[in-house]
């Protein structure tokens, strides 16, 4: 399964890199434009077996709006630049993760790598989710798509986000891994792409702090 994931990330990733120089072009002068600070934002995330790599994204916030602030995104965060909003909101800002793919850190299907301030708070059995490789999208990325507006709505965004919204994300990713094949994945794909333009009420219910 490994050995097919990889082919079928190469042969998607590779060509798609290729037909999508343009829209890279674009993006980076969109953004550039917008906000003073470099194109891409780079972080460093925890791969599969723990191994940390960085991240390409196009940046989306303030140049430097990641220092000594929260690492999560909250509602209509005043940290996100103009154009970096509407990035966010149809995912091109994802797109330079092509790279990671294509490099091998990341797959197309798999669980998002958290950073590593995140991953050290992982129980010995939350661990497992690191024998993965981390992907471009997942099943929890489309359970939680709306996740910023729900964490909005409660005191503590972070908080709830590591003792509820985290640890669910790697049960359903565990969980999808135990049954995953090149289809299930193919399929999430699929259904990734279809929901870029989705506007409807998140599809999960707010989480609530439980003391």
């Amino acid at each position: 399964m490994i050995r097919r994931k990889r082919l079928l990330d190469l042969a998607i990733a590779t060509p798609a890199f290729l037909a999508l120089s343009p829209l890279f072009a674009l993006l980076a002068i969109l953004v550039k434009l917008d906000s003073e600070g470099p194109v891409f934002f780079r972080q460093e995330r925890i791969g599969r077996h723990g191994r940390p790599f960085r991240i390409w994204k196009f940046r989306s916030m303030r140049q430097g709006a990641d220092r000594g602030g929260r690492l999560i995104t909250v509602g209509s965060d005043e940290r996100i630049t103009r154009v970096g909003r509407w990035l966010r909101a149809t995912k091109l800002d994802e797109l330079p993760q092509l790279l990671n793919v294509i490099r091998g850190e990341m797959s197309f299907v798999g669980p998002r790598p958290e950073v590593p301030l995140y991953v050290e708070r992982y129980t010995a059995d939350q661990r497992q989710v690191l024998e993965l490789t981390p992907g471009i999208t997942d099943l929890a990325s489309i359970t939680y798509r709306h996740e910023a507006e729900l964490l909005a709505g409660v005191d503590d965004p972070e908080d709830v986000y590591l003792r509820q919204i985290l640890p669910d994300k790697i049960r359903l990713n565990l969980e999808y891994a135990a049954r995953a094949t090149v289809l299930s994945d193919l399929h999430l794909i699929l259904q990734t792409l279809a929901l870029l333009p989705a506007t409807a009420a998140p599809a999960v219910t707010p989480p609530r702090r439980h003391d």
